[in-house]
């Protein structure tokens, strides 16, 4: 009895430091709606994760990048605000780009691939 099987390679990507997991598939999402909705707070809520979660990452983010990526200003009459800084932005479009072109060499090393 013989099956055909599909095989797919798969992937993602994280950058690291000596101190671990700084940038991913979710952080650089969690960034997007950072940027999208001016709240770390509407993030949070988007991406189903607690306040603290989302402001752990952000404070783990800009403490291992070397400079603020994400700016917050407390809250006062209506509300606080979260602000992505230019140097976080092109993070972000340096690490969609990577992932695009990661994507395709998957998908050319899945055609290669013989099992």
């Amino acid at each position: 009895m013989s099956s055909e099987h599909h095989f797919k390679m798969n992937g993602r990507i994280w950058v690291d430091t000596p101190a671990g997991k700084v940038l991913g598939h979710g952080r650089i999402e969690l960034l997007e709606r950072i940027h999208a909705s001016g709240s770390l707070r509407q993030a949070a809520l988007q991406m189903k994760m607690s306040y603290r979660q989302a402001w752990d990452l952000v404070k783990h983010i800009n403490e291992n990048i070397g400079e603020p990526i994400v700016i917050s200003h407390r809250g006062g009459k209506g509300g606080g605000k979260a602000e992505v800084t230019p140097r976080g932005l092109n993070i972000i479009t340096q690490f969609r780009a990577l992932e695009k072109n990661f994507s395709e060499f998957l998908k050319t090393q899945t055609l290669l691939l013989e099992i």
